[in-house]
Order: structure tokens, then sequence, then C-alpha cells
């Protein structure tokens, strides 16, 4: 074994146990690793064999061409306790496994201890994760598997090992001397560790027979692995298969629903009829991909089109970046975010991306529908063919818990039913389950666990019930569940990292700061603002310049490297804000409290502190760690009312309109530049103080002081980012924008020509000065308009490491580099970012992982991640609550504006809302549609009218409520009104995804 390999199985396990053998381990551990001996010397292969140490010693050939003498040594021990409470063989302080255990099986009536095998730890965790499911021993072998094969069963078996109340016991059996076996000549690695398995099992039942106090306990092995079950009978073990006992356990039935289907083939359908090809396997999918046969890249689900997808295929090496799937047969079971393997059609057979809308409606096996529905695609294409393929193998699923509900089968008695996943681009899941009357209105959980060749859909089984569907605790639990947003308590072990309380600044803090007390600061922020990240000051210097501070919660003093906190505050990423509610990236005491920049207390900071001239020119830029206490903890209109108050002339005012007069010069600056402004609507809900259901909705309105903060914090942002940079080129934490391809572009400069616009896409600049000339005095809300459609254009904007990549450029601010910083509150990207400053300005030291570039990109990753989803979390939390609003409301007709339109269809934008909706045409009268769509001028023409991007509409607005899980907001159009059509809408639902009214064209 390689010794990189070496050390971190040993690194591993130190860190895995909590229970009473970790102590064994860790020390066995450390002397491994102490012992273990590189020796560049040549000789022959040799093992050595004793009581209590096993050595083996490999030959390996270095790059130099000398030879390298590697020596393993693999410690056993005869002290490694057995966990159970009451053997007299072990002495042991604290026992896990009870004395008594409560299970009550009808296979076994003896008391008894559960020993899984690495195949039912890794299928069926949701059965092991149940409260009924106690005193089960944990093999090392096992864990090792479960750890290389799935990292996030690993972690919930961790988590379930940490859980007192479960009592899992985790037995190092790989280095007690009595459950080590060697791997004979010949055997497999697996079928060495079933032997492994067996051997333990073997050992633990007569062990306890040694102990008269246990001596009627059995431990049963419990494997799904049919040979290795009869192995297990033969030599006298106690073995079932994890069905066989849960079905066993008369006294929970409830158990059987959340059995994970074992077997794709004991699941498939009756009648036995392919609807798939064979999936191609792993092997030669990789031999495929490296010849050029087959593409790898990610499978992207329609929430629109449930027969059509795209393949994002990886590597900067492919011609082309998008592969579109249309059909059943062509998506081959690949579900939303898998890694796949695409094989090209001929170019004859490409097809052009559908403007057709179609959902799932159809029965369990219902083909033939789905065949005609595939018809439809090719009367609803749109444009140029695209290159086309097919699935052709699955490089990796993606599966996750999915959220949704039961659609109770119509088959009296039956236990077979469909499962309706929240987020469209999942398939219904067939899952068994006895409990459909109870589930029946419910919002549940259910996991996927295979997906048959003669299945139209996959197979699944039932984990959770979360509660009532419409209850607004439920529905904010399923978006948070669908996006993927931890928000599980803080641990105890997190929270034992946090100062004790009364807290206060020591010599030591001060150590590397400077006291910026005397300072007139103050923060501006949003009502109701407790995690106050930021706060600033500005004054006159005796040389006639000015000085202005910019101070940023020091979190970094609080979070240190590596800990339990630092842990979990970098696996969330970042605070995420729903409408009533606040998921936070660190705990309480630090958000509201220690690090929040509240008024009239003393609070540690980062600071960043420019000498400027009046006309916003930097002289010099100083970052230091400081003390501040705030004067003012202001809102945006508490500190507009400052600046424009005629009246008002204290300290904290004047800094404000010092600070104000500068930033409009900033923001002038930057626009120069290129930067964009761009538009989002973004809304604002009153509550009711007592049901807490929103009462009003409105646009948010911008003042002065928005962009005041927020061209500080942007300067703030650009001058940390060239600082980190000069420091650590290779590890810097960097924030870029790229630039969007010209493609993007085309519908925004078609909307703009239809109304004699010209907008040019040649560079931001460019942009940005078209969209300040594109101006109409007759229709002032046109520029807003535009604005709203180049955002939709811009890419995402994405945190990478300098290291890593060549192209910094922020094609948004127009600025060369950016990094965040002014945040560390509610991101963990700006975390890093204060500690890389701290060390630069020499007020903290480095760690290994600060100046790992791949460890940098690893935290990217997840941050850009975690961020991606609570952007979608805030969005479908906006869609509930907006949903909630016009459930009182009734009918409700307002004016609005058509953002897009359609073959079938116009997007309405409803300004005094911020919402947005999808208006579908339906004929009354059964004649054809008379529906003409112009891609060229996007318009549709229905009957005698032609709508355009951007045309001024009246809808009538209402709440559709006959769709427990799917609720949308419905737009009818008013005016025009036009004779022979119905009009229909959606809007997003509660899990911010668009639901749609199907049309004559999707039935």
């Amino acid at each position: 074994m390689a010794l990189a390999g070496l050390l971190d199985c040993c690194a591993f396990h130190a860190s895995l146990w909590s229970c009473p053998a970790s102590s064994y381990y860790a020390a066995m551990c450390g002397a491994h690793m102490r012992r273990l001996s590189l020796q560049s010397v040549l000789g022959e292969q040799d093992v050595k064999t004793n009581n209590m140490l096993k050595s083996k010693t490999f030959m390996k050939k270095t790059r130099s061409g000398g030879i390298l003498k590697i020596v393993r040594e693999h410690y056993l021990r005869d002290d490694i306790t057995c966990g159970c409470k009451g053997c007299e063989e072990c002495k042991q302080e604290s026992p896990v496994l009870q004395l008594e255990p409560v299970l009550q099986s009808s296979l076994c009536a003896s008391p008894h201890y559960l020993l899984p095998d690495t195949n039912v730890l890794l299928h069926q965790i949701d059965i092991l994760e149940d409260p009924v499911i106690q005193n089960v021993i944990l093999l090392q072998t096992v864990l090792q598997e479960v750890r290389s094969r799935s990292a996030p069963v690993y972690k919930r078996v961790r988590d379930i090992i940490n859980n007192s109340e479960k009592y899992f016991y985790t037995f190092t059996n790989e280095h007690h001397r009595e459950t080590y076996i060697e791997q004979e000549q010949g055997e497999t690695s697996n079928d060495r560790n079933d032997r492994a398995i067996r051997t333990a099992a073997k050992w633990y039942n007569n062990h306890i027979k040694k102990s008269e106090n246990v001596a009627d306990i059995k431990v049963l092995l419990i494997t799904n692995d049919r040979k290795n079950k009869e192995k297990a009978v033969d030599e006298g073990i106690v073995a079932y298969t994890c069905e066989e006992y849960i079905k066993s356990l008369v006294a929970n039935p409830e158990l059987v629903d959340r059995l994970a289907s074992v077997s794709d083939e004991k699941n498939e359908i009756e009648s036995g009829k392919l609807i798939f090809i064979e999936h191609i396997p792993l092997s030669k999918l990789q031999q495929g991909i490296k010849s050029g046969t087959y593409l790898q890249g990610t499978f992207r689900a329609s929430r629109d089109n449930y027969l059509e997808a795209t393949v994002w295929v990886h590597g900067d090496g492919a011609e082309q970046k998008e592969i579109i799937l249309q059909g059943l047969r062509n998506i081959n079971r690949a579900l939303h975010e898998d890694i796949v393997a695409v094989e090209l059609l001929e170019k004859e057979s490409w097809v052009a991306p559908s403007s057709v809308v179609l959902q799932d409606d159809g029965e369990a096996d219902d083909i033939e529908s789905t065949e005609e529905k595939e018809k439809m695609l090719k009367t609803g294409v749109q444009g140029t063919a695209k290159p086309s393929g097919k699935v052709v193998g699955i490089i990796k699923r993606n599966w996750r818990p999915y959220c949704g509900m039961l659609a109770k089968s119509q088959i009296k008695e039956s236990t077979r039913h469909l499962f309706t996943p929240a987020d469209r681009r999942i398939p219904r899941i067939r899952i068994e389950t006895r409990q459909a009357s109870t589930l029946e209105g419910q919002r549940i959980i259910v996991a996927i666990d295979g997906w048959p060749r003669n299945s139209r859909y996959p197979n699944g089984h039932f984990v959770k019930n979360l509660g009532t569907a419409g209850d607004k605790e439920t529905e904010t639990e399923v978006l948070l569940l669908e996006h993927d947003v931890p928000h599980q308590p803080f641990s105890q072990t997190v929270l034992s990292f946090l100062p004790k309380m009364p807290w206060g600044i020591t010599p030591q803090d001060m150590k590397h700061r400077i006291d910026l007390r005397h300072l007139y600061v103050c923060s501006v922020d949003p009502p109701g603002c407790t995690d106050i990240d930021d706060a600033l000051h500005c004054r006159e210097l005796e040389n006639g310049n000015l000085e202005v501070g910019v101070h940023i919660a020091d979190v970094s003093h609080f979070i240190r490297p590596g800990n339990a906190l630092d842990q979990e505050s970098s696996n969330r990423g970042t605070t995420v804000y729903l409408c009533e509610k606040r998921i936070d990236m660190v705990p309480e005491l630090l958000s509201s409290n220690l690090c929040s920049l509240r008024s009239e207390v003393d609070r540690l900071a980062f600071s960043c502190i420019w000498e400027l001239t009046h006309d916003a020119k930097i002289v010099n830029t100083k970052f230091t760690k400081s003390v501040i206490n705030s004067k003012a903890s202001l809102t945006y209109a508490e500190a507009q009312m400052r600046i424009d108050s005629p009246t008002m002339n204290d300290e904290i005012t004047t800094s404000l309109r010092l600070l104000n007069k500068l930033a409009k010069i900033l923001k002038k600056q930057r626009i120069d530049n290129g930067a964009l402004t761009l538009s989002s609507p973004e809304v604002r809900f009153h509550m009711d103080s007592e049901t807490h259901d929103p009462i009003d909705l409105q646009t948010k309105e911008l003042k002065e002081t928005n962009s005041m903060v927020e061209e500080f914090m942007l300067l703030a942002n650009i001058s940390v980012a060239q600082k980190i940079y000069d420091e650590f080129p290779e590890y810097a934490l960097l924030r870029k924008h790229p630039a969007p391809p010209p493609a993007n572009y085309d519908i925004l400069v078609k909307a703009a020509r239809s109304k004699d616009l010209e907008i040019k896409t040649d560079s931001a600049k460019a942009l940005a000065d078209s969209l300040d000339k594109a101006e109409s005095p007759e229709f002032p809300y046109l520029n807003t308009l535009l604005r709203i459609l180049a955002t939709r254009c811009m890419m995402q904007a994405v945190y990478f490491c300098s290291g890593m990549d060549n192209d910094f450029h922020h094609y948004g601010l127009a600025s060369p580099i950016y990094t965040h910083f002014t945040s560390p509150i509610r991101r963990y990207a700006d975390v890093i970012v204060h500690r890389l400053l701290a060390v630069a300005v020499g007020a903290d030291s480095t760690y290994p992982d600060l100046t790992d570039k791949h460890k940098q990109a690893e935290i990217c990753k997840n941050i850009n991640f975690r961020h991606k989803m609570a952007q979608y979390s805030q969005r479908a939390s906006v869609a509930y609550h907006t949903q909630l609003f016009f459930k009182t409301k009734g009918i409700v007709t307002e004016e609005g504006y058509i953002l897009f339109v359609r073959k079938n269809a116009i997007v309405v934008l409803i300004p005094r809302f911020g919402l947005e909706g999808t208006v579908f045409f339906e004929e009354k009268d059964k004649r054809k549609p008379l529906l003409v769509y112009n891609d060229e001028i996007p318009s549709l023409k229905v009957e005698n009218t032609t709508f355009y991007m951007f045309d001024k509409v009246k809808v009538k607005i209402t709440l559709d409520a006959s769709n427990l899980q799917h609720q949308k907001i419905r737009m009818a159009l008013v005016e025009p009104e036009i004779p022979g059509f119905n009009s229909l809408s959606d809007q997003r639902n509660t899990n911010g995804e668009p639901t749609v009214k199907k049309s004559k064209l999707e039935k």
C-alpha cells in the first residue's frame, strides 16, 4: 500500500470513532504510523508474522529508476472490547450495547444484536436510521467499504454512531487478534471482506456465551448477499436478509415501507416488455469516452417537458457543449444531475429544441400515450437542429431523497402506488406501502432504489412523513430539503467551540489590532437586520483629504480553522434568507451577537481604510484588524432621512453625507468603465402580526443609501482581492463573472429592435452605454424591462481559486479582479478571504489547507453550489408567500407587460407585485387555433391580435389550489380581449418551479 494511502486510512480511522473503542484504535493507528518505514533498498518481498504484528514488504520502482522498499506493519490487539453491557470478559468503562435489547422478532425469540454487512448499510440506511432499530454492531471492515463507496451514506452512518440513543457500537475487527484474517491466495477483496464479517459474527456469538449476564443474547448477521448468507448458515451463524428480518418485527409493520428494493428484477412489471435499452457497463463506457465514441456530461432534465433534456458535456476539448435528448428511450432512465455517457445520433436525426410544454400525466405504464406525445415534439420544434444524442450508460447516479406526494392507486387493496415528486424534473416513482390512506394529502420523502429496463418509472421506498400539504411549516421544510439547505440545529459539538459567556475583549485580542472605538462608525441595513456584517465611517483629515473606513465583523477570530464549528460553517456555505425565516451559517451567538456590529457595544472588526481625495481618487489603502464601537445602527430609510434633513448636522450625519457624495462619484467611475446597471424585481411582504400570513405585497424601493453602501462594499472587495492575490497568487479565493456567449443576447437584441432601439453587445461597456440610451419618453418603463431582460442573459458569477484559473475578470462590475470580503457572518467565502488577508498583514498565522489550491478549489465548488441553492430556495419562499397573499384576495385585475412570447403563450410581468406568469391560449370552440409565432421579431399572432414583447396587457390573477402539491397563480387575459379563445396561466409553484395549465396541444 502506498504511504499516502496508509496515512489517509489511519487519519480517517483516528478521527472516526466516538465510542469506547476509539481510544484503542487511535493509539494503535498512531503506533502504526510511527513504525511505518520507507527505505530505498533492494531486497526480496517478505512477510513477517507473529501473534501481534503482521508485516508485509513491497518493492516499488521510482520515477528515477530506483527501487523503493515499502514496509507495511499491521498491529493487532487482544484488549479491544466487545461493547456489550454486562460482558464479564471485557474490561470496559462505557459499554454501548444494551444488556436487554428491546427488538422483538418472530424469527428470533431471544434478545439479540444486529451485525449488518456492507450492502445493508449502503442500501438500507433509511431502515437503520429509524429510532426502532437499536443495538447494532458496525464492523471496521464494513465502515471502510462504505466510506470508499458512498460519502453521503458514510456521513449518515457517522451521525447514527454519534446518537447515544441508538446504541450503535463500532468494533475494530481488523485489529483484533481473534477477528483479523489474511486474504487468501486467489481470493477477491470482496470475498475476503465477507469472510471477515462472518468471522467477526462467529467470534461475537462465542464471546458472549462466556458471560453469564449476556449468554442468552445472540448476534444476527444481516446480509442481502445470498452466497454470504448460505456460507454463514453453513458455519453455524444465524443470518437473515434485511427484508426477512424487518418483516419479522411484528410490532413495527411500518418499517416494511422503508425497505429499499434490493433487486430490480424482483420489482419489474409482470408483462416483461422491455422499454429501455441496456446500459453499457462502466468499464466499456470509459473506453468509449477515451476513444471519443461516447461523450461524458451532466444530465439536465427540463421542468417544462418531461420528454426533453440536455447533456452538458464536460471538458474544454469538446466541440459541442450541449447535446439535446428527445424521447423517453433516448433519455434512457437518466435522472436530473446524473453523470451520463451519451452517443451522438447521425446528423440527419438531430432535432431542434421543442417549444411544446408537456407534463407527465399518463398512467403508470402508458407507453402508447408517451409515444403519441413524442410525435407532438416534432410539431413543436423551433429554430435549427442542434447536436442530439441518446444516453447509453450512467457513470454516476446523483439520486437523493425526494419530497412530494402520494398518488394513491385506484385499485382497492393495492399496495403499489405512484409518488409524484415536488420537482417536476424528477419522474414519478413507484413505491410499495400499506399506509396509503394515512399518507394521502401528506408531504412525504421517498428514495429511489433502482430503475428496471421494463418499467416506465423507477422503483423506490417510503422514507418519512413531513406533515400535511399546505401547512406553512411543512412547505418550508419541503423547500429547504428540495434545495439541499442544511438547516438542522447546530450540534453540541459545534456549539462547544463558541466563546464562553460573558465574553469580553482581552489584551491578547488586542495584540494585532488598532483601537478605532473613538471613530463615528455607523451601520446601514434593511429593517430588522440583526446579523450586521459591515459598518462605515468617513472623516476629514488634516491634509484636506478624506478617510473612509469599511469595518467588517471579524468572524475568523471566533471560527478557527479545522474545528467542528469551522467544518459546519464550511458545509453550510451561506446564510439562507426566507420570507419569514433565516437559516444561519453560524450559530446565533455569533451571527446576532458577538460578531454583529451592533451600536453602543465594542466589537472586533477587520477594517479596510482608504485615504481619498474629494473626487474619490485613492491615495493609499490600509488593512488592519481593529476594535470598533458603532455609534448608530440605521436602516436605509433612516440614513436617507439624515442625509436629506436640513436640521441634522451631527458627526454621523456629516459622515453619511460625505460617504454618499463619494459613492456617487465611485458609481459614475464604475459605469464609465463599463459596469452594468441591471434590474430584477424584488418584493417585500407585510405580515399579519398574529397569523404571520402576508397581508400586503409590493416591490422593494431602493434609496440612495442602498447605492451608497453598495459602492463602498464593492470598493472594499476589489481592494482586498488585489491584496490577497498579490500575497498569494496561487491560493487567493476570488470571484469572477464570465462574459455571456453572444447567442445569449439574441432575444434582447431582437426585442429592442422591435421597438426601434439598438442594443450593442460587443463588450460590457457597449451594452451599458446602449442600455443607457434605450429610452422612450412615452414608455418610461421600457428601459427597466430591457434591463430585466439583460439580467436574464447573464452568466452566474462563481468563486474560484486563483491558482486553478486564468480568467479573473468580473464582467458585470467591469473589474479585472474581485472577491467577497464584506459579509463573513453569512458567507463562508468571506471567512477564507479574511484568513488570507490576516496572514497577508501579519495578524494571523497560516495553516496547510489555506495554501493548498486543490483544497481551496473544493471549498469553492461547495460554496458555489450552496449559493445557487440558497437563491433557488429564496425564490421558492417568495413564490409560496405570493400564493398565500392571493389566497385571501380572490380575483385581482392588474396591468402588466409581456416579457417573452412563446409558440402558444405570453409571459407577463406584473410590476406592482414583481410577479411573473405565463398565459397560454386555448380555443373555446374546438377550432384549430390560429396561432402564428415569429421568432425574428418576437411576436405571437392570436386570431387578429399580435402580441409583441413589452406590450402592455391587463390580466386577471387568481390562485388555483386544485392541485395541493403544485398550487399556482393563474392569469387570464382581460385586455386585449380575443374572441374565441380562453387564456390560461401558470406561475412559479411553492418549489419555485413553473407550473402549467395544459393546452389542447399537450393533451
